[in-house]
């Protein structure tokens, strides 16, 4: 693996000690729950009955030791970089003359989301691809997220945290490089390809949040269901957002306490974010789900992934980024984008991919789609 002068890369292995696991079970066990709900559906949150469903298979039969073996199969490191460990998984490609991808999570996500993307993207040839689509794969931790460590001072927003990737890149040998993202990640993605379009090859998103809409005309019917799509987020679904960017040390202490406050928090969004026709697992398993719950439950993060919120959610992105773009829509993203409207920020839009399924986490819900999307953008690019 190259190694920067400058970057210091340990290797990481997941290693959750028993005595942490006895802590969760024994916490979902005295939990003190709600009375249920009076609807018959999500319209108040996460129904009682499923979060207790929930939290029982959590405690009884939820196999932590399988899953973390299933993702140590990852290579893992961490490295200082501009004071906080970062944890990311690197799956080097056996092929030379890959690309390096950079790919970024956001929030209520993971690297988990990336665990069915990993090896086909650093490996086609070994699944069913061509070698010449091959990535060298770094996959990241937020700080504050995972098993990246805890910012300790303020500033952590998305700009130095693009900052800090970019000297990630460079530390691992990596002069030249593409980069994807979706939620916070897509912040994150298009503040390098604004930041470091030297080094940036092109970017590739999942999520593009609307910044020019425009008012000189009326609106057409792909932007009215976008505009619509808009109100509904911010009348019924963005609780958790002014919640996060406003008191997100408040939020810790329930969810840092409560593994059962802290599923809920996040089954919310599984189910309101994916192509689910109204189930969470109709999208993802419920294995899958606790995954990524774990991550942000044995690090004891609600508080400092909120952070991120109370950083950057009432920041503007870039006014411009010229880097070659690509977009993939999904079709139950939360907004979905307009091409127009993104193209007042991105200039230089070179693929628009309209999804036939899926949604807001695009690479844990539709691997496939998100695979064979990310190589085609990037072909050109090379």
């Amino acid at each position: 693996m190259p190694s920067g002068p400058e970057l210091d890369v340990r290797p990481f292995r997941i290693d959750v000690p028993d005595a942490a696991l006895a802590d969760l079970r024994s916490r979902l066990a005295a939990t003190r729950w709600p009375e249920a709900e009076p609807v018959d559906d999500w319209s108040q949150g996460v129904p009682l009955a499923y979060v207790q469903e929930v939290c029982r298979y959590w405690a009884d039969e939820y196999d932590w030791p399988a899953r973390q073996a299933r993702l140590n199969r990852h290579d893992q490191f961490t490295a200082p970089v501009d004071g906080i460990d970062v944890h990311f998984v690197h799956a080097r490609s056996p092929e030379s003359d890959a690309l390096p991808l950079l790919i970024t999570h956001g929030w209520p996500g993971s690297v988990v989301e990336f665990d069915k993307v990993i090896e086909p993207l650093s490996d086609p040839a070994a699944h069913g691809g061509d070698p010449a689509d091959a990535f060298h794969v770094v996959c990241p931790s937020l700080p504050g997220y995972g098993f990246s460590s805890k910012p300790t001072e303020t500033g952590w927003g998305v700009e130095r945290i693009a900052d800090a990737w970019a000297h990630l890149m460079a530390g691992l040998g990596y002069d030249r490089f593409g980069a994807q993202g979706g939620d916070w990640g897509s912040a994150v993605t298009a503040a390098l390809g604004a930041r470091h379009p030297d080094v940036c090859a092109g970017i590739h998103l999942n999520m593009v949040v609307p910044s020019g809409i425009p008012s000189d005309r009326e609106p057409d019917a792909e932007e009215l269901a976008a505009l619509a799509a808009l109100g509904h987020y911010q009348d019924w679904d963005s609780g958790y957002s002014k919640q996060q960017s406003t008191r997100p040390q408040t939020l810790g202490y329930g969810l840092t306490d409560s593994p059962a406050g802290q599923a809920a928090w996040i089954l919310e969004k599984f189910q309101a974010w994916t192509d689910c026709d109204g189930h969470p697992e109709n999208a993802l398993s419920r294995d899958e789900m606790l995954d990524n719950i774990m991550l942000y439950w044995l690090n004891a993060g609600a508080a400092s992934s909120a952070r991120l919120y109370w950083e950057s959610f009432r920041k503007m992105g870039p006014d411009k980024v010229t880097v070659p773009t690509g977009v993939a829509k999904f079709p139950k993203e939360i907004i979905p984008p307009v091409r127009s409207w993104a193209e007042s920020t991105y200039t230089d839009i070179r693929r628009w991919t309209e999804m036939p399924v899926g949604g807001h986490f695009a690479a844990f819900e539709q691997p496939e789609l998100f695979v064979d999307d990310v190589r085609a953008f990037f072909a050109p690019l090379r």
